[in-house]
């Protein structure tokens, strides 16, 4: 679709000098307007919920390549992959591409999009730890450049998938033993959990010997991934020097060094001012520290690292929009309404995720009051945001945006109640366009068949 700009012409900003304290975690672009509207990337909010409809998901896609040229310069010598599980369209996939970083699919779907996007195979890895038969022929038939092997059972089935001239590299996912969440679903390097396999109980050591046995398997190096949400440095480097410990392991007992090593992502952002995000520029640093070091006194060569961010990339380029339908007080609270809810943002009723949202669209002079911000769906948890200020005055109609809302709304998002998925639009330099279209009722009377 055509690049199309909202207004010729925006009102005047405040003073960027107020930016950053009103702003704190919103796109780096985002602007307050005299008027009380907010532009990212010089486009209103206001504007494009006129034009396209709440709710609506916008990403600045100047916010999201830059994020990729982060990392790019924090770990020059890695594998960058983005975890698209987190979001990913196909403009995705191209930003990602353009930007020399990877891609981290879990599905055929996701590995389907990508290479409809024209998504190089070979730069793209496959995980999750229930890889359907489909999942892993299609990856191979397609060419991925690496599979992780999440459990014993994906190795025999993926040699038979692999054809006997061919070999296909592989890595083994490892559970570390580290806790590093701060929520217990969204833990992964623990023991007793669904993914990958355990070091304390000789389960990776097995897989890695049973991998080895396989001739069309080529094992390349081991996986691991630690949790998600993550602002501490120090669980990586914890990871990294048991990761280490194992790669020492198999040169000794297998006379083979791997040479890639795959830390994972689950790099945390700040949902709210004031919360911890994760330093990258620390991380880079403090991880290659320790894997140097760590090799030399095992008298390992160094392996090749890769790193699988996702909502770091995209979390804190995305702003979801929405309008208020009721304000409802009872004895106790202030609930305002909106035209979405948990169909399009599950995370508060999954972890108890929260949020800053904010009034947009019209100034207020009236105070602040404590309200909680509710979605329309028929669950008493469709809760986005508890307890959070807004002006007094907030009214049907008026425009509620939630600002670090790039990452797991789209990929998460329902048919609950068939309102339909919103759309997602990209804002850059003024201008907005079409990524991703609203999911209509009759994309959804299309899939009813039964009649």
């Amino acid at each position: 679709m055509s690049v199309t700009s909202l207004s010729p012409s925006f009102p005047a900003p405040v003073p960027a000098s107020e930016a950053p304290e009103k702003l704190a975690v919103w796109p780096t672009s985002a602007r307050p307007t005299a008027e009380g509207d907010v532009t990212v990337a010089g486009v209103s909010l206001t504007e494009a919920a006129d034009r396209f409809g709440t709710p609506l998901y916008v990403l600045d896609e100047g916010e999201v390549r830059d994020r990729c040229r982060a990392y790019r310069t924090a770990f020059p010598e890695a594998d960058v992959v983005h975890a698209a599980k987190a979001f990913l369209c196909r403009a995705m996939a191209r930003w990602v591409e353009d930007e020399g970083l990877g891609l981290d699919v879990c599905s055929v779907g996701e590995l389907g999009l990508a290479m409809t996007a024209g998504f190089p195979a070979e730069r793209i890895v496959l995980h999750g730890n229930a890889k359907s038969p489909e999942d892993l022929y299609t990856a191979v038939r397609l060419g991925v450049g690496r599979i992780v092997l999440d459990s014993s059972s994906e190795i025999a089935r993926l040699a038979e998938i692999v054809p006997v001239s061919d070999r296909q590299q592989v890595m083994i996912r490892v559970v570390p033993g580290i806790a590093a969440s701060g929520h217990t679903k969204i833990r992964t390097g623990t023991e007793d959990q669904k993914f990958g396999l355990s070091i304390t109980d000789g389960s990776a050591q097995h897989a890695i010997a049973r991998v080895l046995a396989q001739p069309r398997l080529e094992l390349v190096g081991l996986h691991c991934h630690i949790g998600s949400q993550i602002s501490s440095v120090k669980p990586y480097v914890a990871a990294v020097r048991r990761m280490v410990g194992l790669l020492t392991q198999i040169r000794d007992q297998h006379g083979l060094e791997l040479p890639q090593l795959d830390i994972g992502g689950g790099h945390g952002i700040a949902y709210r001012p004031g919360e911890d995000r994760l330093d990258i520029v620390a991380l880079a640093h403090r991880v290659q520290a320790e894997l140097n070091d760590g090799c030399a006194h095992a008298k390992l060569p160094v392996p090749r690292l890769t790193i699988e961010p996702g909502r770091a990339l995209v979390g804190p380029a995305g702003v979801a929009v929405y309008r208020v339908l009721t304000v409802e007080q009872t004895s106790r609270r202030t609930f305002v309404a909106v035209d979405g809810g948990m169909s399009d943002n599950p995370r508060p009723a999954l972890y108890g995720v929260r949020y800053a949202p904010r009034l947009i669209g019209r100034g207020s002079a009236a105070d602040p009051a404590l309200v909680t911000v509710v979605g329309r769906h028929c669950e008493a948890g469709d809760i986005l945001a508890e307890d959070v200020p807004l002006p007094g005055d907030v009214r049907p109609g008026d425009l509620i945006a939630v600002p670090a809302a790039g990452a797991y709304h789209l990929s998460m998002a329902s048919g609950y109640g068939l309102v339909g998925r919103p759309p997602v639009i990209a804002v850059r330099d003024g201008s907005a366009r079409m990524l991703v279209r609203r999911e209509s009722l009759d994309d959804m009377n299309r899939r009813d068949i039964g009649l």
